[in-house]
C-alpha cells in the first residue's frame, strides 16, 4: 500500500485527536514531575508529542500529515472574549502604568531582537534584512505577520526563502515560548520568596488543587450567551480598526467587545437598584466562564502545536537554530533582569515575566498559557491577565510594524 504525498485529516477528526492529545499531555504531566515543577502547560506536552510523530512520519515515509484546524481560531476568540468579560474599568485603570511600562519594554526588546537577527544573518553571509524574519516578524509578530511581510521580502528585497525562514523561526519560537515561561516564574518565586494570591478567583480556569467545581446549568448557559455577544461585538469592532488603518487580529476586537459589555451592560446590572439580581447573575456564571475559557485555551494550544510542520526547518536549519538559540537566551535574560524588576518585583511581576516569553517568542495565546499555568498553581494575577493581552495583542502589533518598516 502506497501512502499519498499529503494526508489531510478533516476538521472533526482533528478536533477529536486534539482532545485525546490534551488528555495524553495531562497524564504525562502527572507522571513527569519536571512538567509540574516548572509549570509547563499540559497542552504543550500532548501537542508537541503529535508534532514529533508527524515529523517522524514525514522523515520515514515522505508523507505530510496536515490537520484541518479551522476551529482553532474560534477557540481563541472565545478565550479572549472571556478575559474581556472578567475585566472592569477600575482594574484597567489600576493597570495603566504597568501597561505603559511593559509596552516600552516590549518595544525596546523588538529592536534588540531584530538587531540580533540581522547581525547573525550577516555572519552567515546573508542579506542582513533576512535576519528580520528570525526577529520580531516571526517571533513577536507570529504566523500572520510572517505571511503578511513575506511578499515584500520575496518580491521587493529578493530574499526568495524569506517565508520559509520566517515560518521555521516561528515554529521553534513557539515551542521555546511554551517551555520557558513556567521555569522563569518558578525561579523568580524561589529566588525572591514570593507568594501567590491565595484564594482569589482565577481569570482563567480553576486551581490545580481544586479537583471538583460547582457548575450551575444556567450559569454556564449565561456565560455562553455573553461570550457569543462579545464575539458579535468583536465582529463589529475589528472592521472599524481596519477602516482606521490598524490591521489588528480579530481576537483583539473580541477582547475589547468583552470589556465593553462588562463595563456597560454588566455594570448596569450591578448598579444600585439591580445589585442583588446582578450579583446573582455574575456569580452564577463566573465558574462557567472560567471553565469555558480554560477549555478553549487548552484546546487552542494543543491544536496550534499539533499543526506544526517540523520539516519546514529543512534547508535553513543551521542559520535558524543559531539565531533562535541566541534569541531564547536574550529573551530569558531580558525577562529576568529587566522585565521583572521594572514590573515591580512582586508576584504579579513574576506572572507577567512568565508571559513575556510568549510576547517575545510565541503569541498572545502562549503568553497567556504560560501565565495560566503559573496562576493555577500559585493564585490569581488579575492585572497581569489584562496588561499582557492588551500589550501583546494590541499595541505591540503597531510598534512592531513601524520598527520593521524603518529597518527594511
Amino acid at each position: 500500500m502506497t501512502l499519498p504525498d499529503t494526508l489531510h485529516i478533516p476538521a472533526f477528526q482533528s478536533f477529536t485527536l486534539a482532545i485525546l492529545l490534551f488528555f495524553a499531555g495531562q497524564k504525562i504531566a502527572g507522571y513527569w514531575s519536571i512538567v509540574r515543577r516548572y509549570s509547563i502547560p499540559e497542552p504543550v506536552v500532548g501537542g508537541f508529542l503529535c508534532a514529533l510523530v508527524v515529523g517522524l512520519v514525514y522523515a520515514a515515509l515522505g508523507t505530510k500529515i496536515e490537520f484541518d484546524l479551522n476551529v482553532r481560531d474560534t477557540l481563541l476568540l472565545y478565550f479572549f472574549a472571556a478575559i474581556g468579560l472578567r475585566s472592569d474599568l477600575l482594574t484597567l485603570k489600576e493597570g495603566g502604568k504597568p501597561l505603559l511600562v511593559l509596552l516600552v519594554l516590549a518595544s525596546v526588546f523588538i529592536a534588540l531582537q531584530n538587531m540580533l537577527g540581522m547581525g547573525v544573518a550577516q555572519l552567515f553571509g546573508l542579506d542582513a534584512r533576512a535576519g528580520l524574519m528570525t526577529g520580531s516578524i516571526s517571533l513577536t509578530g507570529g504566523v500572520g505577520t510572517t505571511l503578511a511581510w513575506g511578499p515584500t521580502f520575496v518580491e521587493k528585497l529578493g530574499i526568495t526563502n524569506a517565508v520559509e525562514i520566517g515560518m521555521a523561526s516561528n515554529m521553534v519560537g513557539m515551542i521555546a515560548a511554551c517551555t520557558i515561561g513556567g521555569p522563569i516564574a518558578s525561579y523568580l518565586m524561589r529566588r525572591h520568596a514570593l507568594r501567590g494570591s491565595g484564594a482569589r478567583p482565577l481569570d482563567v480556569g480553576v486551581p490545580v488543587q481544586q479537583t471538583t467545581v460547582t457548575l450551575d446549568y444556567y450559569g454556564v448557559l449565561r456565560a455562553w450567551l455573553w461570550l457569543n455577544m462579545a464575539l458579535l461585538l468583536g465582529g463589529v469592532i475589528t472592521p472599524l480598526f481596519h477602516e482606521a488603518g490598524l490591521q489588528l487580529p480579530m481576537f483583539v476586537g473580541c477582547l475589547m467587545g468583552g470589556i465593553v459589555l462588562r463595563n456597560t451592560l454588566g455594570q448596569w446590572m450591578l448598579s444600585r437598584k439591580r445589585r442583588k439580581l446582578g450579583q446573582f447573575h455574575w456569580t452564577s456564571m463566573r465558574q462557567g466562564l472560567s471553565m469555558i475559557s480554560d477549555i478553549c485555551l487548552g484546546m487552542f494550544l494543543t491544536m496550534a502545536l499539533m499543526g506544526l510542520q517540523l520539516w519546514a526547518l529543512q534547508g535553513a536549519m543551521g542559520f535558524v537554530m543559531t539565531v533562535l538559540v541566541l534569541q531564547v537566551l536574550l529573551t530569558i535574560s531580558f525577562a529576568l533582569f529587566v522585565v521583572f524588576r521594572c514590573m515591580g518585583r512582586d508576584y504579579e511581576a513574576a506572572v507577567i515575566t512568565a508571559g513575556f516569553g510568549g510576547i517575545a517568542l510565541g503569541s498572545t495565546a502562549t503568553a497567556v498559557a504560560n501565565m495560566t499555568a503559573v496562576a493555577r498553581s500559585h493564585g490569581a494575577a488579575h492585572r497581569a491577565f489584562i496588561v499582557v493581552p492588551l500589550v501583546c495583542g494590541f499595541f505591540v502589533d503597531i510598534v512592531n510594524a513601524l520598527i520593521i518598516q524603518v529597518l527594511i
